[in-house]
């Protein structure tokens, strides 16, 4: 298959959600795991619900929210100038090792992001990493419509411009690969623990351990 357009979801795929355990540590030590796992789970769960309930908030609520929760979950007081100095550290999570080079060891290939964040939480987070040029970007919030929705990915569908089997997206996400699958991209599922894939009913069209192998 010769892909044209190859679309990457940015949390947990080409940015290390959990990097942000090194501030939490610093502001209360022994709880940055406890934390970031929570600020995690929560986050997912808390936009699935609110996509369930057609009640779209943006995702710098959605986050919010979930650093809240995870912080009262983990016995932390909750003080408003430690919820946005946290907030902050998502416009600096850390990339992982390979994706500063993907640009560089791929100059025919167009990259494109496709995340449920927000703009004004992406943005800066490519401009921290100097990742600014290598990607396009696109935000489910430009629609009102989050992933895994069959909406969102045929908005992507419309900016990419390609037709639905010339679309690899990447994905570390279960949710997200099934529901670009479903819509009818081919998917890989960047899996980076080396876990199983769940009985969802779904298969992505590839697995792989990171992405310093691209298919094609």
């Amino acid at each position: 298959m010769n892909y044209k357009a190859y679309v990457f979801d940015a949390y947990g795929t080409l940015f290390d959600v959990h990097s942000v355990m090194k501030k939490i540590h610093q502001l209360f030590p022994d709880k940055g795991p406890t934390v970031s796992q929570q600020w995690r789970k929560r986050q997912v769960h808390y936009f699935l619900v609110r996509q369930l309930i057609n009640g779209y908030k943006p995702f710098t609520d959605i986050t919010r929210w979930a650093l809240v929760d995870a912080l009262a979950y983990s016995d932390v007081e909750v003080k408003p100038d430690v919820v946005e100095e946290l907030m902050s550290e998502y416009e600096r999570l850390v990339p992982y090792d390979e994706v500063s080079s993907l640009s560089e060891n791929h100059p025919d290939k167009e990259f494109t992001i496709f995340s449920n964040g927000t703009r004004s939480m992406l943005e800066p987070l490519l401009e921290n990493n100097q990742l600014n040029d290598d990607f396009d970007l696109l935000s489910a919030d430009d629609v009102q419509v989050y992933k895994p929705h069959p909406e969102a990915y045929q908005y992507a569908h419309e900016q990419l411009g390609f037709e639905k089997e010339e679309v690899l997206f990447f994905s570390s996400n279960p949710w997200d690969i099934t529901g670009a699958a479903s819509y009818g991209f081919h998917t890989a599922w960047v899996n980076r623990k080396q876990q199983k894939w769940p009985e969802l009913g779904v298969n992505p069209t590839h697995i792989i351990q990171n992405l310093t192998e691209l298919p094609s």
